[in-house]
């Protein structure tokens, strides 16, 4: 039953902020050592055995599509013989055991709205859910074990920020910054990562295209408690930034990719 669970992932969005590259394409189509960000995710829920997958798309989707269309193109040795009117050989040496549904959710929907949007196509069945810029260690089988025992609509995975982000102090009345600190390990503050598992009840929490996952839909299921953290202490990696990217695309070229599970057997 798990192999055909549906992993859903958001890649519709401007990724405004690695301008340098988003306006060619979109963020989760970005490489890391030479291949899209995306395509190292999928390869993670690959690993642990779900290989079929709807990706949320909006922004710049052709550049997706055609990424897949072309497939083997991309990722094997190729004759292109002219002196048979132009003939093609693919010499396949790569296979994904994958289903992609790519389904244009919209320029401008909300994350909500873009998980709504793709009811369709995961039915009445739980579902995986994430971004489409972060990459990840995580034992995705537990995660969905976890959630199961748990019983409740929706469970997100968080993850402490290590020393990615400084925090800071705020007084109440003021609102001036009393201090600010590189977070310490102690710090228990958590952010949610994504890679989260879905019942399919959530389609009732997203209202439209305006609703945005984060601020609307987490908040009511947390209100009625049924959210629920699965805290996890391992590697998380986000593509935010281009200095992010530097650091994930370096880690891949130096074999230091925790996520990449897929290579160490």
């Amino acid at each position: 039953m798990n192999e055909n669970m549906k992993v859903v992932i958001l890649a519709g969005g401007y990724g405004t902020r690695i301008s340098e590259e988003s306006h060619l394409k979109p963020k989760p189509m970005i490489e890391i050592g030479g291949k899209p960000i995306l395509w190292h995710i999928m390869k993670e829920y690959s690993y642990h055995g779900f290989n079929d997958f709807i990706i949320c798309a909006g922004y710049k989707q052709h550049v997706i599509k055609e990424w897949f269309a072309n497939y083997y193109l991309h990722n094997s040795d190729v004759t292109f013989d002219f002196t048979d009117g132009g003939r093609m050989e693919v010499h396949t040496n790569v296979a994904e055991p994958w289903k992609v549904t790519i389904v244009d959710t919209g320029l401008d929907t909300m994350t909500g709205g873009r998980i709504k949007r793709i009811k369709p196509y995961v039915g009445n069945n739980t579902f995986f859910m994430t971004y489409g810029d972060g990459v990840s260690d995580l034992d995705i089988a537990k995660l969905l074990e976890y959630h199961r025992e748990k019983g409740k609509i929706a469970t997100l995975t968080a993850v402490a920020i290590g020393q990615r982000f400084g925090v800071l102090d705020i007084e109440e009345e003021s609102s001036t910054v009393s201090s600010f600190r590189e977070k310490d390990v102690e710090d228990s503050s958590r952010i949610n990562v994504g890679y989260m598992v879905f019942e399919p009840a959530v389609f009732d929490y997203i209202d439209g295209d305006e609703t945005v996952l984060e601020k609307d839909t987490l908040n009511r299921l947390a209100a009625e408690g049924q959210l629920q953290a699965y805290r996890y202490d391992g590697y998380w990696g986000c593509m935010d930034t281009k200095r992010e990217m530097e650091k994930l695309d370096k880690m891949v070229n130096e074999g230091n990719a925790p996520w990449m599970k897929w290579l160490k057997g």
